[in-house]
C-alpha cells in the first residue's frame, strides 16, 4: 500500500496544482473520487488487472464507465496512469488530492469512534476542541464500536486520541508486562 501512495503522490500533486490554476478544486476531487470508485469496483479491477489487455484499453475502459463525468484533463490524467502501468494508484491519487486539498482549505477531517452514539452536545465538544486545538475547520463523522467496552477513539490527520476502555486496558497490559 505504501508504494502506492508513493506512486500517486507526484500524480495528485500535478492534478491539485492544475486543478488550484482553474480554481476547481472541487470539481477535480468530484472527478478523481469518481475514477477511484471506479478504480476499486471488484470487476473493474480484474479487468484492470488483465495483462492481455492493452494499457490504452484499460484507460478508454475507466473513461467508458466514467462517461461526460469526466473532464479531457482528467482524462488525460487517467491515460498517463494506464501508460504507466499506474490505474491501480487511482485510489490513492485521489486520496493524496483530498488531503492536498485539506490542507488547502486548512480542513481536516476526524474519525470519531465511540462506545456508543454521541449526543449532539459531545459532538459539538469534540468538535469544537479539535477545531480550536489544531487550528482549522474540522468535519467529524462519528461512529459507533461497542467493544471499545467505552471511551472513544478520534482519528484527525496523524493525530490520534485512545480515550476507550479497551486502549486504557491495552496500555495498563503492556506496563504490567515490563
Amino acid at each position: 500500500m505504501s508504494d502506492l501512495i508513493s506512486v500517486a503522490r507526484p500524480y495528485a500533486r500535478a492534478a491539485f496544482e492544475r486543478a488550484q490554476e482553474k480554481n476547481d478544486l472541487a470539481g477535480w476531487a468530484e472527478q478523481l473520487e469518481l475514477l477511484a470508485a471506479i478504480a476499486t469496483d471488484s470487476q473493474m479491477h480484474s479487468l484492470l488487472s488483465n495483462p492481455r489487455l492493452p494499457r490504452a484499453d484499460r484507460a478508454q475502459l475507466v473513461l467508458d464507465v466514467a462517461g461526460d463525468k469526466v473532464g479531457p484533463e482528467a482524462g488525460n490524467l487517467v491515460r498517463l496512469l494506464a501508460e504507466n502501468g499506474r490505474l491501480p494508484a487511482l485510489p490513492a491519487v485521489y486520496d493524496a488530492f483530498s488531503a492536498m486539498k485539506a490542507e488547502a482549505e486548512k480542513r481536516v477531517h476526524a474519525d470519531v469512534v465511540a462506545f456508543r452514539k454521541l449526543t449532539q452536545a459531545q459532538e459539538k465538544e469534540i468538535h469544537d476542541a479539535l477545531a480550536k486545538g489544531l487550528g482549522c475547520e474540522v468535519d467529524l463523522e462519528c461512529s459507533v464500536d461497542s467493544s471499545l467496552l467505552g471511551g472513544a477513539i478520534i482519528r484527525a490527520g496523524d493525530l490520534v486520541i485512545d480515550g476507550s476502555v479497551r486502549g486504557q486496558l491495552n496500555r495498563l497490559a503492556a506496563n504490567l508486562s515490563r
